[in-house]
Order: C-alpha cells, then sequence, then structure tokens
C-alpha cells in the first residue's frame, strides 16, 4: 500500500495539515514540518509559493510572500521534501500549487523530481480536469497520486470528469471560496460527501475554514479526512522561527479531536 493509502486505512479518520514551504524561511521549514508529525498529522501538505495564489486567502497569501522574499525556489521545496522523507520514511507527503511552478521545466521533469524527493501525491489547483494531459499523465507514469479537488459547485455532469484520473484521496473544498475566511455548514459537509461517495471509492478529505477541534471532530464523524491550513499558516505568521512548539500543541488538539471522532455512514 502507498503512504496515502495507510495513512486514510486507520481505524478513524486522518489529519492532513498544510504549511507552505520556505515560510518563514527554506532554513525554518523542515522543524515546522517536524512540529506537525510530532502534534499528530497523518499527512503533511507541503505548499508551493506563488505570486498569484488565486485560491488562497489572506494568511496563505501571505506566507506565499514571506517564503519568496526569502528566495525559495522549486529546488528548495524539493530539497525540504527530500529531506523530510529521510527524516519520515511513513508519513505521507504532498505538494500543493499552482500550474507555473510545476510546468515550468515540463510536466515530465516536475513529475520525475517530485517522485525522486519521495512526495506521494499533488494537488494542482489551476489544472482543471479538462486539461489532464498538462500534468496527470506523468505524475501517473511517475507513481505520484494526482490528488483532485471538489467543490459545492461541482455539479452531477462534471464530476465524473473531475474524479477520472484522481487518485489517492479526494480533497472536498468545502467552501466556495478562498481559504481560511468562513466554513460550510455541517449539513453541507455531509450532503456533499455522501454524494461524492456515491461516484467513487476514493478516500474524501474535507477542507478550508477547519478551525476549532471541535469542527475537526465533527467531519471527521463524516469524512475521511479533515484538511487545516490556515490556522496553522497563522501560527508560523505569529512565531516565524519560534513557530514548531506552537505548531506542535495546536495539531495535537485537532488530531486527538479527529482520533476521538467515527465516521459513521454517509
Amino acid at each position: 500500500m502507498s503512504r496515502l493509502a495507510i495513512a486514510f486505512a486507520a481505524d478513524r479518520p486522518a489529519l492532513v495539515a498544510f504549511v507552505t514551504a520556505g515560510d518563514p524561511t527554506p532554513a525554518a521549514t523542515p522543524a515546522i514540518l517536524d512540529a506537525l508529525v510530532a502534534g499528530g498529522a497523518d499527512v503533511i501538505e507541503l505548499g508551493m509559493p506563488f505570486t498569484d495564489p488565486m485560491a488562497d486567502g489572506p494568511a496563505i497569501q501571505a506566507a506565499n510572500i514571506r517564503s519568496l522574499a526569502a528566495g525559495t525556489t522549486t529546488a528548495d521545496i524539493l530539497a525540504l521534501a527530500a529531506d523530510f522523507r529521510a527524516r519520515h520514511p511513513q508519513v505521507a507527503l504532498v505538494l500543493m500549487g499552482y500550474a507555473n511552478p510545476m510546468l515550468r521545466r515540463g510536466a515530465d521533469w516536475f513529475a520525475a523530481a517530485a517522485h525522486q524527493a519521495g512526495v506521494d501525491g499533488v494537488i494542482c489547483v489551476d489544472i482543471p480536469p479538462e486539461e489532464d494531459d498538462a500534468l496527470g499523465p506523468q505524475l501517473r507514469a511517475a507513481g505520484v497520486d494526482l490528488v483532485r479537488l471538489a467543490t459545492p459547485t461541482t455539479d452531477e455532469a462534471r464530476l465524473p470528469q473531475v474524479l477520472g484520473g484522481a487518485s489517492g484521496f479526494v480533497y472536498y473544498v468545502s467552501v466556495a471560496g478562498i481559504t481560511g475566511l468562513q466554513q460550510a455548514a455541517q449539513s453541507s459537509i455531509e450532503a456533499a460527501v455522501a454524494r461524492l461517495k456515491q461516484h467513487c471509492d476514493l478516500p474524501i478529505a474535507v477542507g478550508f475554514g477547519v478551525r476549532t477541534p471541535e469542527q475537526a471532530a465533527a467531519i471527521a464523524r463524516v469524512a475521511d479526512g479533515v484538511v487545516v491550513g490556515s490556522a496553522i499558516v497563522e501560527l508560523v505568521a505569529r512565531d516565524g522561527a519560534d513557530a514548531p512548539a506552537a505548531v506542535t500543541a495546536y495539531v495535537r488538539t485537532l488530531a486527538d479531536a479527529v482520533a476521538s471522532a467515527r465516521k459513521v455512514p454517509a
């Protein structure tokens, strides 16, 4: 089984934790990644900074700016991923970002480099499934999962195309907006997870706007995973290179909440 499959095969939902690579600096990122693992995250999403992160709210936009101002490059991100894999051989790692940095040197190069760095999956926010041939075939050939995004506006007609070619898990973006600013009603999340389950056998992880252990536990009762990003990034913004202690403590509250929840049939 792949690391992602193992993470979602546990007897409890998975906690997926996001941080931006190179925030506040590339040198500070390894300790922050280690803090996520120490806090109990099952899957790490490592954000690739970009100048126009159109799906992200103010917290992650600011993290992108800090990272780029620190000089973070794609080579740095891949080195961070490779070093993480050496330290944490069993923890699933996903790169999340935008097409420009991924395709700048070609899809074949990026897919091979991601695989070599020990990356398990890739989420590309701005390549729609209709343009899967821009990156999907290369990732699949390299053995890297292509994680697809579904949203509240993904209708029944388009859903098969969104899910086609997806692997690893499906990331359900629970609000039609940017990261970090609002959370969907629990009833809408439950209905969306049930609908997705009718169309695919992949694990469903729910994110956007999750901040508290209570929110995480509620989602964990119906979904296969809970994604938390902006709230963690805000701790990095507040504490900088001193963030690992606060990150570990906060992620532990989320992990405990998710572990205490038990999925019910969606």
